[in-house]
């Protein structure tokens, strides 16, 4: 099973555990995550990014200063926007936070239901799951020459049959190293490895 394959059956899960809906933030650095996910009501996670609620969310603070998981109920920390309040409009009214991963790279999610608390059960397996999605996101310290030569060519806006050329390779062999290195940048698309290896210095 391929990495990206993986992520996608972990989600899979998250949803299936989270009736009301999930924000998940990968490896985060420098206030930037890796990779972030959201399947709350769309409105809210339009409220919530237009009024730059991350800075003040106190799930986000107790994910930064804690590792684990507990319930938002269970959260004894500041809400001087009322975030929490606002949520509850949105059907977030019982959720759970997990967090993970050393501070330099930490990931931390937020998982919701509205018809009753999680269960201690379920709680443990959101964060075996969000564990478990957090060592397989890990981002790459490097591509592979081959794979970082065949990024920048395409990324200088060569064609596939040009790019493979000048590499003299087939353009199937050209297709299947710019395959690898996005499944190793866990991006769908050429345009997403390129944009994410630019910003992890990899190219």
């Amino acid at each position: 099973m391929t990495d990206t394959a993986r992520l996608d059956r972990g989600l899979a899960q998250l949803s299936d555990l989270s009736p009301k809906g999930y924000a998940l933030a990968l490896h985060i650095r420098f206030a930037s995550a890796h990779m972030m996910l959201q399947t709350y009501d769309p409105r809210w996670t339009e409220i919530y990014t237009e009024r730059g609620y991350m800075l003040a969310d106190p799930m986000v603070f107790w994910g930064f200063g804690h590792e684990g998981a507990i319930r938002w109920s269970e959260v004894n920390l500041p809400d001087p926007h009322d975030i929490w309040t606002q949520a509850r409009e949105f059907g977030l009214l019982y959720g759970v936070a997990v967090s993970c991963g050393p501070t330099s790279s930490r990931t931390i999610g937020g998982f919701a239901r509205d018809d009753r608390e999680f269960t201690d059960d379920e709680i443990a397996e959101l964060e075996r799951i969000v564990k478990k999605l957090h060592a397989e996101s890990t981002p790459p310290e490097k591509l592979t020459p081959a794979q970082r030569m065949a990024l920048r060519l395409v990324a200088t806006g060569r064609r596939h049959t040009e790019a493979a050329a000048l590499l003299g390779i087939s353009e199937s062999a050209l297709k299947a190293r710019l395959r690898a290195a996005r499944e190793r940048l866990f991006v769908r698309t050429t345009a997403e490895a390129i944009q994410r290896a630019q910003e992890y210095n990899l190219l």
